[in-house]
Parts: C-alpha cells; structure tokens; sequence
C-alpha cells in the first residue's frame, strides 16, 4: 500500500508525533515509527516518557566536545570522525533520527546556547556542520540540523520575531545551512522556535519552500523543534513535515478538518506524509532495542575519539614567557573549583549522561612529566566572594616548591543554558579576583579557561600563558594536560570573535529583545565583519589561535579559479596551523563589510617543512544577494583575495580582476553610518533603508495573544495570570540560586506563549481551551476559567472520536 492510499486521517496521524521522543508509523503502509534524540555532541536516549529539556535520566553515552568548541578545529575532517561516533552509538543506543548538529549564527556573545553553535561566520558553521552531518548519515542514521533559522536568542524563544532584512539573511543566516544541505544531503531539518519578519518558521513557505526546498534541493524532512509549531494546517502548506512531541489528535482533526473543507489539499497532505514514510525507511534499523546499551569496547573507542577531538580543538591565547610547554619534572600548583570537578558541557537538551568524566586535577597526578604540589579550590563555584580561598591558593603559590601555577577558571553551569541567555560577558568576579592575586606572587600563572562562548579578560595581560578549552567534553582534562607538556600541540583558531568588552559588540545596545520583535538593526555587521570594519580593537580576533611553532606564508598566486600559497613551519616542533582566504568587494561596489572568510584550510607541517596550499573560489567566495532582482548576484571589477592567520592578520593580498558578472552599483548613500559599519550610529531612516521598509519595535503589550510568553503576564489586568507569572519568577531565581543551575523547566515556562499547551500534552489541550487560557490572561479570569473548562469536555469527546474511528 503506497502513503498515497491510506485514508486522509492515517496521512494526518504520520505529521505529528506519538510521544516525546517517537513518531507514528502505520502497520498497512509499511512505516516504521522512528526516535529522535538530542545529540549534537552526545546521544541523549531518554527512556520511558522522557522530556526535551535534559532533565531526566538518560543512557549513558560519549559526551563530545559542544559544537563551540569543536569549531575551533577548524577541521571538517575531524567533525565528520566524531560525527560517525555518534551515529555509531545512535544505532546501538536504539536512536533514528539525531538532532544536530547546532548551527546557528552567533549574532552575540550572551546568546545562552552559543556553546552549541559554531561560529559567528557561514563558511565554518556549515562546514563544520556538513561534515558532522555525514558522518552521522554514514550509519544510515538521519542528521537533524538546527535550528532553521534566525535563531539568535533563548529569551522570548517562543515567542519571538526575527525582523531581519533579506540580504542579510541570505548571505549571513541561511549561508551555513545552505553549505551543509548542499554539501552533505541531510534527511532532515529542524525548524527553529521564532518567527522570521512575522512568520513562525515551522510555516514559513518563504523559507521552507522557495528557498530550503526550491533553491537548495532540499527533499527531506522538516521536524518543528519540540512545541515550536503553530498551525498545523499552516505548516503542512507551507512545507513542515513533522510536529513535535506530540499533540495528541489535536492536530489530527484540524488536518482532517481542512481537508474536508476544501482549505487544505489533500495532495499536500500526501507530500508530507511521505516526506515522513521515506524518513522512517532510510533509518530503518534491525537488531538492537530500546534496551540496548553501549559495548565496553565502543565506550573506550569513542573516549578516546573525543579526547582527540578535544586535543584538536584547544586554543592557545598567549604565550608570553614561552612558559608552556611545561617543561619535564615541573613542580606545579594547582588552584580553581573546576580543575576537581569539571565543567565539560552545557545546560539543557543537549546535557549528555557521560560514560566516564575526566578531571583536571587527577590527569595532572597521573602524568609522568609534571609534580603536583598541591591544590586549592580558590573560590566558590557560585561566584560567593570568599576571601579564605584566595588566601589559600596564594599561600600554595607562594609555597618554596612551586614553580608554576595551573589556575582553572571559567564559567558556572548557570552561565551557559538553553532557555537563558547570560546577563554579562564577565566571569564572576571572585576568579577575577583569584587569578589576579596569583599573578601577584611572581610566579608563572598558566590559566585554563573553561568557557562555551567569549569572557572579559582584565587579567589577559598578566597570566605567562592562557589555554582556552571551551566545554570540552568528557575526555577534555586528558586533552588539556597532554597540551600543557607538550604531547599535544595546540592547533585550535577562534571560530568567534573576544571583544574587550561587551559593550564593544556590534548589538550590544539591543541585545536580547524584550518584546515581540527582534530587530536585527545592525545587518550584516555581525563579529568580525564589525570589527574589521570599524577599526574597533578586540581581545582576540576571529580565526587567532597560536601553536609552539612559528610560522610563515610567502608566494601567493591567485587565478580566475583559486588561489595557491606556501605555508612553512620555520620552528623545530610539528604543528598545524589554519590558513583563511578573506575576500574584499570592489570599489564603489554594493554594500559589505570589509573583509569576509570565503575559504579555509588546515595545514600540519613537521619541523621545517612547507607545504603548497590551494585554495579554490566556490558558488559562495564573490555573490551578494540582490534584493531588486530577487536572485544573486556577482560584481565585476577589482577584487582584492587574502591570507591571513587570522581576520586581523592580513600575511597576504593580491588583487583580482574579474570581468564576468554585473558592473558594480555603488551603495546608496541613504544607508548612512552602515557604510562605515558604524551600526550603533545608524538612525530609523538608515534601517529602513537597508530594510526596504521601515522597522518600528511594538509598544509594550498590553492585550495578549496565544502567540506572547507567559513571561509577558506580569503585566496582565487579571490577578491570576500576574499571579502565575510572577511565582513562576521567583521560583527559577530561588531554584538557581539554590542549585547553581538553571531550572530549565520553568524556564520553559516563563518562555511559553499558551499555543504551545496545544503542542506539548498529547492532546489534553486544544485550541479552543488555548483561547480560554488568553483570556485569562487579559483579565477575564472567570469567563476563560469557565470556557476552559466547558471546551476541556468537548476536546476528550472529540478525541475519542477520533480513536474509535481509528480502532475501526
């Protein structure tokens, strides 16, 4: 029987899942329900019921270094290794369909889930992205990349519009998925929570049809993050394949309902339907069951792919005394919460049960090169100042046998989480305080940095040596102490920017938007493509990462199809280095930052060697998107192509006449201080301008809808929608401060606009009872209470309906 011929409310029940985790299959048809699990860095199998936010118990599994992190390698090979060990244990572990890799843009450093993002720039998201993804699909196990798209923020991440101009979205946004659809194929695609310029993602035929699927080629599945669909009807229309978790036969009968009515098509019904059919039969799998744990011998193998992953993705950030590597027999003090119990991973859905968890400070005891002296904790994991510890660490510093202090600092797990952006780019100021007390004692202070995403440094100065390992996994302190003696050479390159202080990033001044809509004002001024531009001085740039060797690029050649350079390790030691190919637009040209990344390369020398790199030009080193003709474009005229070891280190430039394409239209001058990337000059005339129409943020919302958080009922007329908003406030805050962690699940809450009780309760509640709810929450409590209660018993009625025409 083809999908075609089963009955309009069989095609509707495959769009929706059966549970958190499974989707419907149906027996007549020959479709298998498949699972889905979080894993970007980590199979995430949950048992029983389970729930998507990490809270619950789940089979233990490789925790791998998060995407941040990952990035920092630069190596698509190595992305696509670790992605054939999580498509491995997915198989083993009883999963289908994993949901990663994470690849949205970091538009800012306080976005709470950069840590599972790649970077700030397309070309090393979607490649990164494009070669975790085949690794995975290489077990016929399907890739879910995420989240599709214009996902910037976690506040209001239910409920918040993304208003962004076309071109800006096209080159910056959507690049990397593009890069990773085009070049891997994945199966299927997640869509994102938000809205992009007033239309929910899930059912957004803009993105979904015209261009994932009309433009890309894309012929898979397109799976709405978990609560994140709207209309079902919508979403079917507009190219949304699968809802999830579950809404129970609530989207069921709204399908079946505009099928019959004559809105729906029931061809397009059909497309959907088997978009879930073919999904489910290319991640068919035979042997293994939801019992099934990992092998002994895949744990130890994919713990030491994931120290190799991690060894690969360090980045050495200063080096000044050439103290590191630590030389052999070294007597070393070891100071900092985190180097005894480690921080390895982030908060929320992609939270993995590790099969084992290396610390710090017992790989520090186990190596045969170093003499570990003694530890201190130095300070309160929660950012308590206590000036005892300090004064304990400095007493061991200080100590006659120490020669050289190892302090390991960072950020707390309440720092880092889905659900919550940070508040600061500051680390709590009691290791800021610990660190500059250490370098107060004269002794070498060699700091650890644990951290998803960039942190001020006051103190970046005053440390010998400053390693950045990120969240690097279970396998990461083995990884950090073969670097700190040299068995490992740090390769690592920033895949994001470190401004000297959050007030220097470009969206500062708007970031994270507390209302409906998300302006993305500053376009295509994000990271580098800011700084570069502006001259504005920061930390560390993107692509910047040192080794313990030196090297050297000469001979540069460009052609009409690449360019070839040489690249030489002029140091005794083996290493590997990451050459970037930035591109400058012409002249008078259309509107660009001053230099973009178009291409990149990871080169490893031994001692002395050279190596003669080719670089090719693709479908992305010269385009802009032309908003006039709806379609892309190349300019003609003088290019300028670049090396540089990082997007501020220009080794070297040649410039490049390219006749083919269209004559250079000079930017209007309407657009103002955008064309001197001064974004935060840039007055509403400018914006509307680069928006094509004018942007103005809504007053504060006074009347609700079914589409605004819970959050937002502060402010209700009612007292008993202030009344649940306001508790459940105080309670994350209590919980937090508490715990040390978020407490996701309120979160989650507070960030849940009322439509999505109809998607997450497996169809205790429908729309009509959404509706009751709104109107509690715009003051007419009695009415809505009563409503909700008289539309809770047509809903059971309904579904039972439903169930009896299924059992027949």
């Amino acid at each position: 029987m083809t999908v075609e011929e089963l009955s309009v409310l069989e095609k509707a029940l495959l769009l929706s899942g059966a549970s958190e985790w499974d989707s419907r299959g149906n027996k007549r048809a020959g479709i298998p329900s498949f699972v889905m699990s979080d894993g970007p860095h980590g199979v995430r199998r949950q048992l029983g019921s389970g729930d998507h936010l990490g809270l619950g118990a789940s089979k233990p599994a490789t925790c791998f270094p998060t995407a941040g992190t990952v990035a920092n390698s630069w190596d698509p090979d190595l992305a696509r290794t670790m992605g054939e060990a999580l498509g491995a244990e997915a198989h083993d572990l009883d999963v289908n369909v994993l949901l990663g890799p994470g690849m949205n843009i970091k538009r800012n450093p306080l976005c709470g889930r950069n840590f599972e993002y790649y970077s700030e720039d397309p070309q090393v998201a979607g490649r990164m992205a494009a070669g975790l993804i085949e690794g995975i699909q290489s077990n016929n196990i399907a890739a879910c990349p995420k989240h599709f798209a214009v996902n910037s923020q976690e506040l209001r991440r239910q409920a918040s519009n993304s208003v962004v101009d076309e071109r800006t979205m096209r080159e910056l946004y959507l690049t990397a998925f593009e890069i990773a659809v085009r070049q891997a194929k994945p199966w299927s695609i997640m869509s994102s929570y938000n809205q992009i310029n007033g239309v929910y993602a899930h059912e957004n035929a803009h993105l979904l049809q015209d261009i994932l699927r009309n433009e890309w080629g894309f012929d898979g599945a397109v799976i709405s993050d978990w609560g994140g669909s709207n209309s079902a009807v919508a979403a079917v229309k507009a190219g949304g394949t699968l809802e999830m978790p579950s809404p129970g036969y609530t989207s069921v009968r709204e399908l079946v309902g505009a099928v019959g009515a004559g809105t729906l098509a029931e061809a397009d019904l059909n497309v959907r339907a088997a978009e879930v059919a073919k999904l489910a039969q290319l991640t068919k799998t035979t042997g293994v069951s939801r019992d099934d744990m990992l092998s002994e011998d895949v744990k130890a193998a994919h713990h030491q792919v994931a120290r190799r992953v991690a060894e690969e993705s360090l980045v050495l950030l200063s080096n000044s005394d050439e103290v590191l590597p630590l030389k052999s027999g070294t007597r070393v003090a070891v100071v900092g919460d985190m180097a005894k119990t480690p921080r390895y991973q982030g908060s929320g859905s992609s939270k993995v049960n590790a099969t084992k968890v290396e610390n710090l400070l017992d790989e520090l005891k186990r190596s045969s090169d170093l003499e570990v002296v003694g530890y201190e904790q130095g300070y309160e994991r929660q950012g308590t100042s206590n000036r005892a510890l300090i004064e304990d660490a400095v007493a061991l510093a200080g100590n006659d046998k120490t020669e050289v202090i190892v302090a390991v600092v960072g950020l707390d797990e309440r720092s880092e989480s889905e659900g919550l952006d940070r508040s600061t780019m500051a680390i709590a100021q009691a290791q800021n305080d610990l660190v500059q007390a250490l370098c107060a004692t004269g002794k070498p202070v060699v700091a650890v940095l644990v951290a998803g995403s960039p942190v001020e440094l006051p103190w970046a100065n005053d440390v010998s040596a400053l390693l950045y390992v990120g969240l690097s996994g279970q396998a990461g302190a083995s990884a950090t102490v073969r670097a700190l003696t040299g068995a490992v050479n740090p390769c690592g390159h920033l895949a994001e920017t470190w401004p000297m202080q959050y007030s220097d990033c470009p969206s500062s001044d708007w970031y994270p938007a507390t209302g409906r809509d998300a302006i993305y004002r500053e376009g295509p001024f994000v990271g580098y493509r800011y700084y570069t531009t502006t001259g504005i001085a920061v930390r560390f740039p993107f692509g910047y990462g040192l080794s313990y060797s030196q090297f050297s690029y000469s001979d540069l050649s460009v052609d009409d199809e690449g360019v070839s350079f040489t690249v030489r390790n002029d140091s005794d030691i083996a290493g590997a280095t990451v050459a970037q190919m930035y591109v400058r637009g012409p002249q008078g040209g259309v509107l660009r930052p001053d230099r973009e990344l178009k291409g990149f390369a990871k080169v490893r020398l031994g001692a002395h060697e050279s190596a003669t790199i080719r670089i090719d030009f693709d479908r992305y080193t010269f385009r802009h998107f032309d908003v006039q003709s709806n379609a892309w474009q190349e300019e003609s005229g003088e290019w300028t192509v670049m090396i540089g070891k990082d997007a501020q280190d220009i080794v070297l430039s040649a410039p490049l006449e390219r006749t083919e394409g269209v004559a250079p239209v000079p930017a209007d001058p309407a657009l103002g201080a955008y064309l001197e990337g001064k974004v935060k000059q840039v007055t509403d005339a400018q914006m509307a301008t680069l928006f094509g129409h004018g942007v103005i943020a809504p007053a504060k919302t006074t009347v609700f809808n079914s589409n605004d958080p819970i959050s937002d009922w502060r402010n209700s007329k009612g007292w008993l929608a202030r009344t649940v908003a306001k508790t459940l406030s105080k309670r994350e805050v209590k919980i937090r401060e508490k715990t040390g962690a978020p407490d996701l699940n309120t979160l989650f809450l507070l960030n849940m606009p009322p439509r999505a009780m109809s998607k997450m309760t497996q169809g205790m509640v429908d729309s009509a009872m959404v509706d009751a709810v709104t109107a509690i929450a715009n003051g007419r409590t009695f009415r809505g209470i009563g409503s909700f209660i008289a539309s809770y018993f047509r809903n059971q009625s309904a579904n039972k309906r439903v169930a009896k025409e299924l059992n027949k």
